[in-house]
């Protein structure tokens, strides 16, 4: 007994044909706009893990720059 994943049963839902096209293995027929999603969703990718990034380093120099003003403060106290 073959198993079904959940992408086979949304990819039914969403449209039958489409199913049984890919289950026949017979190729789509908008490859240039799956191509495009591809790359949008690559370029998307990169930004939002770009974004992640430059908040790391953010809160990394916010850190930063409470401990070296604490220091300052208490030196100046002191």
């Amino acid at each position: 007994m073959k198993t079904v994943r959940a992408s086979e049963i949304g990819a039914y839902l969403y449209c039958q044909r489409a199913w049984w096209y890919q289950k026949h293995g017979l190729p789509t027929a908008n490859q240039p706009e799956l191509a495009a999603g591809a790359e949008l969703h690559e370029n998307h990718g990169r930004a939002v893990f770009l974004g992640g990034c430059l908040r790391s380093l953010a809160y990394l120099l916010l850190l930063g720059a409470i401990v070296f003003g604490t220091i300052a403060l208490l030196q100046g106290v002191i």
